[in-house]
């Protein structure tokens, strides 16, 4: 987003914290005594960022908080003339701390103080506090963050960005006004798929050792729990019989690496690459006759929209926001929830037997990931927080005429 704002001709900041995947990269001796620490281009993020002081809490346990935060976004504010104000994510205190900033400086405003005015929005990135998902402690977590934080952020902010019309009716269910959201669904970013077209995928097969004569369904994501990899290792196992399709479960190991490995051991029809390059992930996409995701949660699914800009279908578990960024029928195909191993083994199976099928949903998929290039959803959201803003400019002229 900060990328994009500046590439659109607007001044834009990341404000973040000390660490960086969840290390600490900086310390307070690096900030000689000022509330932050500005850096023109981060090293680790390659932008211009805003490193306030943090710790980690206890409660919620292991998230990242901000010390002091609304004394030092007032400096921040008022050093950088900042006008727009975006929150991410919950259980965490900025979105908290914001909005009571936000709340001082506009009732300053209006008793006679010269603030500056703001416009202040916040994006969720919101999961439900899914039973299926999350372990009793850790659910408590998130429906005591959402019914203590919620209220006073809809009290203030004037926009609700929610990354799918799904998540916008969940934040109305919660408390939002149906005018304070705006569907925001960020998206993939030009540059990196730039060279789509002139990367080679040929070679992509022979480093894996993965015969020609096959097709992929690929997995793309973590390894881990949440995204359900061993259900694509168990629709593998179904399909060992199929000499035409081989498939590749792509990704960083985490905590269910193992459960796919011990699945997968005696299969001949299933490549783990581990992580992959960024040319590796291109060529992969290139490579891909279907894209499978059996995930139990996704707020969006921003790999799927990855596969779908290079004419890949997707078949998915369909939870949440992949509901709305896969079209059943159209772009690919929703399955019955992330166990349902039969009905994802039929889709491929048909889409193996009918290319002219696969051909249908490819153009499909193809047209509806360009409608989101970041380029296009983040001049969009500059559009809304324009408007936005010449509003709350003509509020206060009215308000100074009184």
């Amino acid at each position: 987003m900060v990328k994009w704002f500046r590439k659109l001709g607007h001044d834009a900041y990341l404000i973040t914290s000390t660490y960086h995947d969840n290390q600490e990269v900086f310390s307070e001796k690096d900030f000689n005594g000022k509330p932050y620490l500005y850096l023109e281009k981060d090293p680790y993020i390659g932008l211009p960022t805003i490193r306030v002081a943090s710790y980690t809490a206890t409660w919620p346990p292991r998230r990242i908080m901000f010390r002091d935060f609304v004394a030092t976004l007032r400096k921040i504010v008022s050093d950088f003339g900042l006008n727009v104000l975006i929150t991410h994510s919950t259980l965490w205190n900025g979105p908290e701390d914001v909005s009571k900033f936000v709340l001082w400086i506009r009732t300053g405003t209006i008793l006679g103080a010269d603030c500056q005015d703001i416009v202040f929005c916040h994006m969720s990135h919101y999961q439900p506090p899914d039973p299926q998902h999350y372990e009793p402690i850790e659910r408590a977590y998130r429906i005591s963050w959402n019914k203590l934080y919620f209220p006073l952020i809809f009290s203030v902010a004037d926009l609700v960005l929610c990354v799918t019309p799904i998540e916008a009716m969940d934040m109305i269910m919660m408390g939002a006004k149906p005018e304070q959201i705006y569907v925001y669904p960020c998206g993939i970013d030009d540059d990196e798929f730039a060279d789509f077209d002139k990367i080679d995928s040929k070679d992509f097969r022979k480093k894996y050792n993965i015969p020609e004569d096959v097709k992929l369904v690929s997995y793309l994501g973590t390894v881990e729990k949440r995204k359900n990899p061993l259900a694509v290792a168990k629709i593998a196992r179904k399909l060992r019989h199929r000499k035409d399709v081989h498939f590749v479960i792509a990704g960083k190991p985490g905590d269910q690496w193992k459960d796919v490995l011990e699945e997968v051991k005696d299969l001949n029809n299933v490549t783990l690459t581990g992580e992959l390059s960024h040319e590796d992930k291109i060529r992969l996409i290139k490579e891909s006759y279907v894209n499978i995701i059996m995930s139990r949660m996704e707020a969006l699914g921003l790999t799927q929209i990855e596969f779908m800009y290079g004419g890949v279908p997707v078949i998915t578990s369909g939870v949440y926001g992949q509901k709305w960024v896969v079209r059943h029928g159209i772009d690919g195909y929703h399955v019955n929830g992330p166990e349902d191993i039969d009905t994802a083994a039929k889709y491929i199976e048909y889409l193996l037997d009918h290319p002219e099928e696969r051909e249908r949903l490819s153009k499909n998929a193809r047209e509806r990931a360009r409608e989101f290039l970041l380029s296009r959803t983040t001049r969009q959201l500059l559009d809304k927080l324009q408007e936005v803003y010449e509003a709350r400019r003509r509020t206060l002229q009215c308000l100074e005429a009184l």
